[in-house]
């Protein structure tokens, strides 16, 4: 997934004239931090609600405001992973996107992001969560989609991550039944820990958040 792919229809770019009360207003309405200052399709810099906030007269122009994080951006062919990376280590609400000729086409949010990487796991898809913990030499994923499978079930995605033991993983299953009952006792009785289940949508939401949480942390380190 490219970034020309994921860019807001929503949130507006400012111009020099446009004022630090017309900004932090934006702002607040899109719930984001950041806004970029565009002249005609030229990107000019990304404004903070920190830098307005520093001058201390919102009603000044942005194009007079000093800019703490000059031109952060992604080019429109760069992926996903990349604009997450950008936005994780600069601690962005959004990420401006600029073409070849390295005018602005518009900004990736947050929000979009993780609206994306959430597709890309297949959080979309109705089904429910198993998180598993076992040592590596006993990690086979064929051995664990055939148990799935045997209850009448798919993988839709898996994640495979360290535990807090180095010599042990972390498998989370994305599974395409809501009541994971038999699958658990299955993974049960050939021996496999299960850590937790997610079901309800509550749960799925907060687990959702959580995971995209640790892999911005990821990244940025």
């Amino acid at each position: 997934m490219l970034a020309r792919e994921l860019i807001s229809d929503v949130v507006t770019a400012l111009k020099t004239s446009d004022s630090g009360t017309k900004a932090l207003s934006w702002m607040e309405v899109f719930r984001i931090k950041h806004l970029p200052i565009v002249n005609h399709r030229e990107f000019l810099g990304l404004i903070s609600d920190a830098d307005i906030y520093d001058l201390n007269n919102p009603d000044e122009p942005v194009g007079n405001h000093s800019l703490s994080l000059q031109k952060p951006f992604v080019n429109e062919e760069q992926h996903i992973y990349e604009v997450i990376e950008l936005l994780s280590r600069l601690e962005l609400t959004l990420v401006p996107v600029l073409n070849h000729e390295k005018q602005y086409l518009g900004v990736i949010t947050q929000e979009e992001l993780t609206r994306k990487f959430a597709h890309l796991s297949a959080m979309q898809q109705p089904g429910g969560i198993i998180e598993l913990e076992m040592s590596t030499h006993d990690y086979s994923l064929s051995e664990i989609a055939q148990i799935v499978e045997g209850n009448n079930a798919r993988i839709l995605s898996s994640y495979v991550a360290s535990a807090d033991d180095a010599n042990k993983l972390r498998v989370t299953l994305k599974i395409n039944l809501t009541d994971l009952t038999s699958v658990m006792a299955t993974f049960n009785r050939y021996n496999y820990t299960v850590v937790s289940s997610h079901m309800n949508d509550e749960d799925l939401d907060e687990f959702y958040q959580e995971r995209f949480d640790v892999f911005l942390k990821y990244l940025n380190t």
